[in-house]
């Protein structure tokens, strides 16, 4: 029974590792859609993400089963409780990748985008799907040190979403509101994604040591201070 017990544990951690990938493929080509004017990804995106949805379900019903069955203690209700908030985080990153298609086929035949702009939305969405990939490595392996990494690894897609921001205040911005808007949202999508993203580390580096991130390292900075 305890082993059927932690497999099923080790199950909730396989299903959040897969919706790691998926909502990061869902980035990366709803990015291509958004930027190519691409309707068929787009919808394929959009579509896709029932698939996310479902994992996100299922991972519940079974962490939920779980608790009313085992009645977890300790570490394993950790486990339970911080694979529920984490499957959350994945799942609004999914919607996130959603959005970014929706705007591609909201402007559809044209790219939503402005061409002196792409190289920029390019980068956020090609750091964001990093973030997540390194976000679901971290889950596998439990590392403290990398989960602690993404927080920094943010800053980049911060500075990029205030270059976006840049343009679109500057008084030689020549593409109208209605594209203000979608560069508005679209930046947007990005970096609150990659916000999910860190907080899917957080929650990890909370799994694994009981603490959460500030009280962590604080904890380790006065020890290394010793």
């Amino acid at each position: 029974m305890r082993d059927a017990y932690h497999e099923e544990l080790d199950s909730i951690g396989d299903s959040l590792i897969e919706m790691a990938r998926l909502v990061g493929s869902a980035l990366g080509r709803a990015t291509t859609a958004l930027l190519d004017a691409d309707l068929a990804l787009a919808e394929s995106v959009i579509a896709a993400d029932e698939k996310i949805n479902n994992l996100h379900h299922e991972l519940e019903n079974r962490a939920i089963d779980l608790l009313a069955r085992q009645q977890p203690v300790a570490t394993d209700l950790r486990i339970v409780v911080t694979s529920l908030r984490m499957s959350a985080d994945l799942e609004r990153c999914g919607d996130l990748a959603r959005h970014v298609a929706k705007v591609a086929r909201l402007r559809y035949p044209e790219s939503a985008v402005p061409s002196d702009l792409h190289a920029t939305v390019l980068e956020m969405g090609q750091l964001a799907q990093r973030l997540v990939a390194k976000a679901g490595l971290v889950i596998a392996t439990k590392d403290v040190d990398k989960a602690l990494e993404l927080e920094q690894d943010d800053d980049a897609i911060d500075a990029l979403h205030r270059d976006l921001f840049a343009h679109l205040i500057d008084d030689r911005w020549q593409h109208g509101i209605e594209t203000a808007v979608d560069v508005t949202l679209v930046g947007r999508y990005y970096e609150r994604f990659a916000d999910h993203a860190v907080s899917v580390a957080k929650r990890v580096v909370y799994l694994v040591t009981g603490e959460h991130v500030d009280d962590f390292v604080a904890a380790s900075e006065a020890a290394a201070g010793e």
